[in-house]
């Protein structure tokens, strides 16, 4: 019985792993792409998802909610960008200072502390109730899915192209993009601010799966999306070189993640422990790389004379 009720849960598991890895693509952008440490996505994930649930109960139509909180993840961005490039902020610090206050921005347009949307009052693309007993093509992992090809798919076109390539060098090497006249003050903010709509983006996806927001829905969203980018490299890195592949890899990370929650939460411990455990897998994934190199590479031999 007790595995069987593991298995049942291990579907809710993997559309909720999905959802927060569309939140570490969207991380993926500042944190390997522009070499940026962004806080701001504690608070732009909720933002996200305040927009679209004040949208959908007013009766705006759900993709017209969902596009904009991409938009309002957008301008989170934008503000983190502005602190940073024009006020001279540290990246750290900036995000800090956006995600403070979009804890008041989201209040302000919840209005409380949490806002419910009913599955069954909305007529709602992603939900917790329709992970099993619906038609596939309604059916939530599916939705989420096809909604992750379409991110990689964009960002794969995007970062294809000669802004795109800009953003890149951006992050590779500041110096020298600029001496090759690349505007790395405008590239840092427009990765930015494609980096929060698409963690809005899961905000609004979590926001209707779960079937409310809340003010404290992305507390603790960067050790989330650490776990899958470390997660999805750890797995998949040596056997992919593809850029594509590789945000593939962190949507995967995500559920790998989840799934390995669940499985945990199954053998009975204590949910206080979560969030310590989340640090601990990252800060462990985190520091694979750097223990393979300190002791367990082969020494080289020196060459004779």
């Amino acid at each position: 019985m007790a595995i069987l009720e593991l298995l049942n849960s291990l579907p809710g598991a993997v559309a909720q792993g999905l959802i927060w890895g569309i939140m570490a693509i969207g991380l993926y952008v500042t944190y390997r792409i522009l070499d940026f440490a962004d806080l701001t996505v504690d608070g732009s994930i909720c933002t996200g998802g305040a927009v679209c649930t004040m949208l959908i109960i007013s009766g705006v139509p759900v993709p017209i909610a969902v596009f904009a909180a991409v938009i309002a993840g957008m301008l989170a961005g934008l503000m983190t960008g502005v602190f940073h490039t024009a006020m001279g902020i540290p990246p750290i610090l900036a995000g800090i200072l956006t995600q403070l206050s979009l804890y008041t921005i989201n209040l302000k347009i919840m209005g409380k502390a949490n806002q419910a949307i009913n599955s069954w009052k909305y007529d709602l693309p992603v939900s917790l109730t329709k992970i099993k007993g619906v038609p596939f093509y309604q059916n939530t992992i599916f939705v989420v899915i096809l909604v992750v090809f379409a991110v990689v798919a964009i960002l794969y076109w995007f970062f294809g192209t000669e802004k795109g390539a800009s953003i890149r060098a951006t992050g590779s090497n500041i110096n020298m993009s600029r001496a090759q006249g690349i505007n790395t003050t405008m590239n840092k903010i427009l990765a930015l601010m494609l980096s929060n709509g698409i963690v809005a983006l899961a905000g609004a996806l979590l926001s209707q799966y779960q079937g409310f927001s809340d003010i404290s829905m992305g507390r603790g969203a960067i050790v989330i999306g650490l776990a899958a980018i470390i997660i999805g490299e750890a797995l998949f890195g040596k056997f992919i070189h593809n850029f594509a592949l590789h945000l593939l890899s962190v949507a995967f990370g995500g559920v790998v993640y989840y799934i390995v929650f669940q499985i945990v939460l199954w053998f009975g411990l204590d949910t206080d422990f979560l969030k310590m455990l989340s640090a601990l897998v990252v800060a462990v994934f985190l520091a694979i790389p750097y223990w393979k190199k300190t002791y367990f590479s082969k020494p080289k031999k020196k060459e004779e004379a």
